[in-house]
């Protein structure tokens, strides 16, 4: 089953790092965003990818023509021009790199890679995101439904802590440091689409993908929701790339822990 990850945005709300760099490949702990993404897919098997590439598209390109030098030591010869690789350590990777232009939106991006994607089912995603979602459960509950459209359903931690106070002594009887949201639930950004899904994407239309083909299946009922309450968060800000380089650091961050 492939699995296709959309990395062709301008990341405008990043723009300390994505001036040089399309989003998906700034570092988290020394590896692109895209690299995690990839590994958390890879523990599950699924490891052959298709990424749709836009803003700086030749960087990513380059990083994964170059994949196999930059995770191995090297002994070169300047006499003859000849390497030999030493130590080397790669992936079971097959990636396809399909450049779908600098302003097409995420639906026209998918709909891009159609012939690219042979399978009845599909799993997609966003190239800013990082969980521990069990992709097999996942799976597991979308051959359960007759819908096109599987979308992880997530709770972000809030942005500030709360507290509760008596209003006659001001006295706190309680903190939480940033809980859990409102309670509302928010697409967390992962997805396992049928084929059938290509139907609902115009052709010669510049559309995203939260509005076509997201909204049409949920008026026809064929878009569902998997829950999950585990580890989610989106690399939107320069603090939230701060905030996974920590995360990162731990030593088995939960995006790579084993397979529950």
């Amino acid at each position: 089953m492939k699995v296709v990850i959309f990395a062709g945005g301008l990341g405008t709300r990043l723009s300390e790092e994505t001036s040089l760099l399309p989003k998906p490949m700034v570092e988290i702990n020394g590896r692109p965003i895209l690299w995690h993404i990839m590994k958390t897919y890879s523990r599950y098997n699924f490891n052959e990818f298709i990424i749709l590439l836009g803003y700086k598209s030749f960087l990513i390109k380059e990083y994964f023509f170059n994949y196999y030098l930059h995770q191995s030591n090297v002994r070169i010869d300047l006499g003859d021009n000849s390497c030999e690789f030493i130590n080397s350590c790669s992936e079971d990777w097959i990636v396809t790199l399909l450049d779908t232009g600098p302003h097409t939106l995420t639906g026209s991006r998918l709909s891009l890679a159609r012939n690219y994607l042979s399978d009845s089912t599909f799993l997609l995603t966003y190239g800013d995101g990082l969980s521990d979602i069990d992709m097999n459960k996942q799976l597991e509950f979308h051959q359960t439904h007759n819908g096109i459209l599987t979308m992880a359903a997530v709770q972000p931690d809030g942005r500030f802590g709360t507290f509760l106070a008596d209003q006659k002594s001001q006295r706190v009887s309680s903190f939480v440091e940033k809980p859990k949201g409102d309670g509302s639930w928010v697409n967390g950004g992962f997805f396992i689409c049928n084929s059938e899904i290509f139907d609902h994407i115009p052709e010669n239309a510049n559309v995203a993908f939260e509005d076509v083909p997201m909204k049409p299946l949920t008026e026809q009922g064929l878009l569902y929701t998997y829950y999950h309450n585990g580890f989610w968060k989106c690399m939107d800000t320069l603090k939230d790339k701060h905030d996974l380089d920590l995360i990162a650091k731990q030593a088995t961050p939960p995006w790579l822990s084993s397979i529950k």
